[in-house]
């Protein structure tokens, strides 16, 4: 009796309500910021003809295109149940690397003349 006790209680730690959609969804607020980090950046490179600008834009479109496509994948997985919770390192090195492209092309969108 004591072993099915703990056995519930290791499953109801490792399956904790909510936490899988949300992080699923996080992936979803991601790609989104890239995506209007990416639009804007166009924007300013296309009005200042600045080709650098909107070269990094490009970049940051199919970057965001690329996490909302993660995402998905992620989603369905977790809340089927067929993935563990955290994501691979590549996966976070990833888009570590996303977000930095996108903090350098937002700087850069501004700086430009």
């Amino acid at each position: 009796m004591q072993e099915s006790r703990t056995e519930s209680n290791v499953r109801a730690a490792t399956i904790p309500g909510l936490q899988l959609e949300r992080t699923a969804l996080a992936w979803n607020r991601t790609g989104l910021a890239v995506l209007a980090n990416a639009l804007l950046a166009f924007r300013s490179g296309w009005t200042k003809s600045a080709a650098p600008v909107t070269a990094l834009a490009f970049a940051l479109l199919f970057a965001a295109a690329a996490v909302f496509i993660y995402g998905a994948w992620r989603r369905k997985h977790l809340l089927g149940g067929q993935d563990a919770l955290a994501p691979s390192s590549v996966a976070i090195g990833a888009v570590a690397i996303v977000s930095l492209v996108a903090c350098a092309t937002g700087i850069a969108s501004v700086v430009s003349r």
